[in-house]
């Protein structure tokens, strides 16, 4: 597996590759949720590049950029005995070569301007531009998300379908604990205790979904109990929402392809998640 510091590094190396490549983007700290996208982007392409990349860009004011885990030597150990064939790992200056307050971007409206958009104003613009940049950084035939961060996935699909950018957007099914928690970077940010208590946030998303999808009870019921269960058990509530799943729109009852949504305060740390169903 080969380490690309540099985009003139990564270049190189890409002008020599003739056969289909996939592209894992990532902000590093890896666990086993990341090590399977790569799994499944193996089964969609010849070699795998996984990119590592704290995207200031991202990250509002009292954001947690600094504080966030860099861990790139255990990163490359894991992505190798994975077979990643090649970990893109470029400064802020490489990606930023005129700083961020004069950077181009992208912006995808309405889709970033909701839920994890409203309370990250700008969030979305910077995954947007990143991920533009990584997709003409790269050149990858296809590209792959999870589905934990289901806005994102579908504001990515949305961006490159209308800058028609010849990649194919794969998401994957969110990698859980056994105790049903989304893996996620940020669970390391967790006490003893409220990692015993995270995984609430999934029980009440699968009561939620089988409330609806059922119709056992008006929908608005089921969402204000839902928030109830977790604002009694310690969760400051962000939002929790739900949503028809191809644009994340208010739901109406014709409705039939339905996501619930939720991002919750545990503590100081903000755990979403989300839950596909049909009803």
């Amino acid at each position: 597996m080969q380490l690309f510091k540099s985009l003139q590094e990564l270049r190189a190396w890409r002008d020599q590759q003739q056969g289909r490549i996939a592209l894992v983007p990532t902000m590093g700290n890896l666990h086993e949720g990341h090590l399977k996208l790569v799994d499944l982007a193996k089964q969609h392409a010849d070699l795998v590049i996984v990119s590592i990349f704290v995207n200031p860009l991202q990250f509002g004011a009292n954001e947690d950029l600094d504080n966030y885990p860099r861990t790139l030597d255990a990163d490359c150990q894991a992505l190798a005995e994975r077979g990643a064939h090649g970990v893109f790992a470029p400064q802020v200056s490489d990606v930023y070569p005129r700083g961020l307050a004069v950077q181009t971007f992208i912006e995808v409206p309405q889709l970033s301007e909701i839920l994890c958009g409203a309370s990250r104003p700008g969030h979305f613009r910077g995954v947007a531009t990143i991920v533009a940049k990584l997709f003409n950084m790269v050149q990858p035939q296809v590209a792959i998300f999870g589905e934990k961060d289901f806005q994102q996935l579908q504001v990515i699909r949305l961006m490159t379908q209308d800058l028609s950018l010849p990649v194919e957007v794969i998401g994957m099914p969110t990698e859980r604990a056994e105790d049903g928690l989304a893996l996620s970077s940020r669970n390391g940010y967790l006490s003893t205790s409220e990692r015993q208590q995270a995984p609430l946030i999934y029980q009440t998303l699968q009561a939620l979904a089988a409330a609806i999808a059922e119709q056992r009870v008006d929908q608005e019921v089921a969402l204000a109990t839902a928030r109830h269960q977790l604002e009694s058990n310690g969760f400051r509530v962000d939002y929790l929402e739900l949503r028809r799943q191809a644009d994340l729109q208010a739901a109406t009852a014709d409705d039939k392809e339905l996501v619930v949504l939720v991002a919750a305060f545990l503590g100081r740390t903000r755990l979403i998640d989300n839950l596909q169903f049909a009803r």
